[in-house]
């Protein structure tokens, strides 16, 4: 097949775009793969963060070509029109907010009409965590335009169900991201940040409300500081940096947390990672998240809530931990749980062997099998 990606990708950064890359990557083994990303993804008043482009090296090859502007109808309509003299067999949207429904679906109207082009949605969530005005409205716009999806949770599969009844699908677990190096001995990692306790946990990726950290940050004082539990904070904040600072300088936590308030590079992720004992996921709600994989490559194990997806993934005393959400005490009984029954090395062999359903194999033979061609 002859096969577009649309969406976010390299120079532009995040896990959408390694997403991205990692699965042409993966189809281009059997098919002809290019992707197209944004020449603007969000506008600037709508991007709480600090810039959208990668300012660490690539680690993908080269740029992807950048000629979609998200807010510009007359820019749909051209980048429609261009796909559809190229007549691609296949268009692929990753489909994570609305925000982007309007766009995707004019392209794939424009893109589709008059040729045998056929678009597939991959789902990471059918209506977002922190609702809009025009969610369902945008969303729906966006799915008529397609002929397939796939859910990566059987929590997106019934949101999609719920949303969409008429869908032609696959459930397909998100893939195992494999592109930040390898694990590196945890002494090493540990020296190199500058952590000097004897344990350390991992809160990594964009802070959100959603994604709970307030709650970590107050199961953290229901450790007992016998066990020299150290939290480290690695993400860029979408969400009231100071109020997070203000809440570890009020419950006291200042010695024992570390916050590294950015976006990391893709060269720093495998040193976090490898340096902790176990991620942590408190989310309050949550649909999948790509953090657990990443925790995984590195045979890393987690310790979750039990919102949406995550308990498909992370399985509870095998590879992690689950917990109830928004429940600090629970979360806290869960870590010390984790050290005080000396679970990691046990959950670390575990991981090794569950990682290997979360193949990007897997995914290009369901999409091969919607769409008939292989």
């Amino acid at each position: 097949m002859n096969i577009t990606i649309l969406g976010t990708a390299y120079p532009l950064r995040g896990g959408i775009a390694h997403y991205n890359a990692l699965l042409a990557q993966a189809l281009g083994k059997r098919h002809r793969v290019e992707i197209i990303t944004f020449k603007r993804q969000y506008p600037g008043f709508l991007f709480p963060g600090k810039t959208q482009e990668e300012a660490a090296g690539q680690i993908h090859g080269d740029p992807a070509p950048q000629l979609i502007d998200s807010i510009n109808p007359f820019n749909w309509l051209r980048v429609g029109f261009a796909l559809r003299r190229l007549k691609p067999d296949l268009l692929i949207f990753k489909y994570w907010i609305p925000f982007f429904g309007p766009c995707f679906g004019t392209i794939a109207r424009i893109a589709r009409r008059g040729s045998q082009t056929k678009v597939l949605i991959i789902c990471d969530n059918v209506l977002p965590h922190e609702r809009r005005p025009l969610d369902r409205q945008f969303t729906q716009y966006a799915f008529s335009s397609a002929d397939f999806f796939i859910a990566q949770s059987d929590a997106v599969e019934r949101d999609l169900l719920a949303f969409w009844p008429q869908a032609v699908y696959r459930n397909v677990p998100h893939p195992v991201y494999s592109i930040f190096g390898n694990t590196l001995q945890k002494a090493d990692a540990r020296q190199k940040l500058g952590i000097t306790s004897r344990r350390m946990i991992l809160f990594f990726g964009y802070v959100r409300r959603y994604k709970g950290l307030h709650m970590l940050l107050d199961a953290m004082t229901h450790l007992d500081p016998v066990l020299g539990i150290h939290l480290v904070v690695a993400g860029e904040f979408y969400d009231n940096e100071e109020g997070y600072r203000e809440q570890i300088a009020r419950l006291g936590l200042g010695d024992s947390v570390t916050v590294r308030a950015d976006y990391l590079p893709n060269e720093e992720v495998g040193l976090y990672v490898s340096a902790a004992d176990a991620v942590i996921l408190p989310y309050v709600s949550a649909t999948q998240s790509g953090i657990a994989q990443i925790a995984y490559h590195f045979d890393t194990p987690v310790i979750a809530t039990d919102v949406g997806g995550l308990a498909e993934v992370v399985r509870d005393g095998v590879t992690g931990l689950v917990v109830p959400p928004g429940d600090p005490a629970a979360l806290a009984a869960a870590i010390t749980r984790f050290y005080e029954l000396k679970m990691e090395d046990r959950l670390v062999e575990n991981v090794r062997q569950e990682k290997k359903r979360y193949s990007w194999d897997a995914l290009v033979e369901a999409i091969e099998a919607l769409t008939g061609r292989s």
